[in-house]
C-alpha cells in the first residue's frame, strides 16, 4: 500500500481523538446540567478555583459565582465580573489533541505514556496560568481584552503545545530513528 505510514498515523491520530473525545462527552454529559440550576463539569470548576486561589495570592479579592445562565463559573475581582470560565477553558480539549499527536507519533509504549501523562498535566497547569494572568491582564487592563484573549493567550497555549509535539518528534518518536533520503 502507498504511503501506509500516512494512513497509519491519520487512523492513530484520528481514532485516538475520536476515542477520547467520546469519553470527554459522556463525562460532560453526566456531570454537567442545564436544570433546574446551570452546573458546569468538575474539571471547569476546578480550574476556576486553582485560578481563583493563584490570583487570591495576590490579594486580588477574587470571588467565583456559578452563572445562572450558562454553563460557566464567573470571576469577580473586588466585586467585579472579570471573566467566565467555560467548559472549553479548562484544557481538556487542547489535551485530547495533544494525546492524539503522541500517539499518533508513536514511540516506545513507556515514552508515549509518560509524555502523554506529564504533557497532559503540564498543559493543564499551564492553562491555569493562562486563565491567571489573563484575567489579571482583563481586570487591570480591559481596554486590551480583545488583544488579551483572542490573541496573546491562545498563542500561549498553542505555541507551548507545538514546543512539546517538537520535543516529542525530535527526541522521542519513532520518526527520530528514520532515515531521510
Amino acid at each position: 500500500m502507498k504511503n501506509k505510514k500516512i494512513w497509519w498515523f491519520l487512523f492513530r491520530f484520528l481514532g485516538t481523538y475520536f476515542f477520547f473525545f467520546l469519553l470527554y462527552s459522556i463525562f460532560l454529559m453526566n456531570t454537567q446540567t442545564k436544570e433546574p440550576v446551570f452546573i458546569c463539569d468538575p474539571l471547569t470548576i476546578d480550574v476556576a478555583e486553582q485560578s481563583k486561589n493563584i490570583l487570591n495570592i495576590f490579594d486580588q479579592g477574587v470571588v467565583l459565582v456559578p452563572d445562572v445562565d450558562e454553563l460557566s463559573v464567573n470571576m469577580l475581582i473586588d466585586g467585579d465580573y472579570v471573566v467566565g470560565i467555560i467548559e472549553g477553558c479548562n484544557s481538556v480539549s487542547i489535551i485530547i489533541l495533544f494525546v492524539a499527536f503522541i500517539i499518533a507519533f508513536q514511540g516506545s509504549w513507556k515514552a508515549t505514556i509518560l509524555f502523554s501523562v506529564l504533557g497532559a498535566l503540564s498543559i493543564y497547569y499551564v492553562n491555569i496560568l493562562r486563565i491567571v494572568v489573563l484575567t489579571y491582564g482583563m481586570y487591570h487592563y480591559p481596554e486590551y481584552t480583545w488583544l488579551f484573549h483572542d490573541l496573546v493567550f491562545p498563542a500561549i497555549i498553542y505555541g507551548y503545545i507545538f514546543v512539546l509535539w517538537i520535543v516529542w518528534v525530535n527526541y522521542f518518536s519513532n520518526l527520530k530513528n528514520t532515515k531521510h533520503g
